[in-house]
């Protein structure tokens, strides 16, 4: 909006950006597919259980560059014997540049991994398809929250290790 004055009312300009978060490569770092039950489990009448393991890791590669690789592990079962397992280990370089250093580990572990997902996802449907088993869609994740159970798991960790030194 233009004032009397013909300056922007203060109202709608937006502040500055504080820093910057930007996508250099994406890739896939490590895949694999194993079924161990094949083909006999093609003859079988299923009732699968499903194990959904996530891991994210962050290394520093440069001072604002970083390399994030987001791990899922899908284990399907069953009757306790492993249909397949499938491990993506899904890979990106971020440049993180202008954030305070103590936003830093909060975007490495939320805003990287919430990126990557979406093709970590796809790389494990069609490993799934192509094994010759029924798609598998995994669900949205929050990474926000597993990162903040993560502190707080973290947290409780240190007071039990202090109580041990004395």
């Amino acid at each position: 909006m233009t004032g009397a004055n013909g300056d922007q009312d203060n109202a709608t300009q937006a502040p500055p950006l504080a820093g910057q978060l930007a996508i250099q490569k994406i890739y896939a770092k490590d895949i694999s597919f194993e079924a161990p039950q094949s083909p006999h489990a093609f003859l079988q009448k299923l009732n699968p259980t499903i194990d959904v393991q996530l891991n994210n890791q962050a290394t520093r590669l440069d001072e604002e560059v970083h390399e994030v690789v987001l791990t899922v592990t899908v284990t399907v079962r069953s009757e306790d014997k492993p249909l397949y397992v499938v491990e993506v280990q899904q890979a990106g370089i971020f440049t993180v540049a202008g954030f305070p250093p103590e936003h830093l580990g909060p975007i490495l572990a939320t805003a990287c991994p919430n990126v990557l997902f979406p093709y970590a996802r796809e790389a494990v449907s069609d490993l799934v398809i192509r094994g010759g088993y029924p798609p598998l869609l995994l669900a949205p994740v929050n990474f926000d929250a597993l990162y903040a159970q993560e502190l707080k798991r973290r947290q409780q960790e240190v007071p039990s290790h202090a109580e041990q030194a004395h």
